[in-house]
């Protein structure tokens, strides 16, 4: 497992990838965020979307499971910060989603020297390249 002592800044991890499916999308979308545009082709539409887009809370489900998925994994005490969220275009039911991290900063713990912060900029991009969102993420890791 990755602690604080383990990273570099200007370091990029890649997560992976997600393929999304309008069966998942809308499923989610019925339990937590049913707004029409996630659920029905034809109300996407009438806003513009060629398609049925993901819920923002989808998107996030998905970072946290390739985060979860990640080997060799971190030595994670917490997420103590999410900074400049930025949604750059929807994701659509059929984008594969790409999920990388650099990190931008290290700050180890003063008061307790066994653990530190990472920041991340992260940034989840569709099959085509295109950023979907980006986010800066701070965590405590044991060093």
């Amino acid at each position: 497992m990755l602690g604080l002592d383990d990273l570099r800044v200007g370091q990029v991890i890649d997560f992976g990838h997600w393929q999304l499916t309008e069966e998942a999308v809308t499923a989610f979308a019925r339990e937590w965020d049913p707004q029409p545009f996630h659920l029905d082709r034809d109300a996407a539409r009438r806003i513009g979307l060629p398609g049925i887009s993901a819920s923002s809370l989808h998107i996030f489900a998905v970072c946290t499971r390739l985060f979860a998925d990640f080997e060799p994994g971190f030595k994670t005490l917490a997420m103590v910060g999410k900074d400049q969220l930025r949604l750059r275009k929807p994701a659509l039911a059929t984008d594969l989603l790409g999920y990388y991290s650099e990190v931008t900063q290290l700050t180890p713990s003063r008061s307790r020297p066994d653990r530190g912060v990472v920041r991340l900029s992260d940034t989840v991009s569709n099959g085509d390249g295109e950023t979907i969102m980006t986010q800066q993420v701070d965590l405590m890791l044991r060093r």
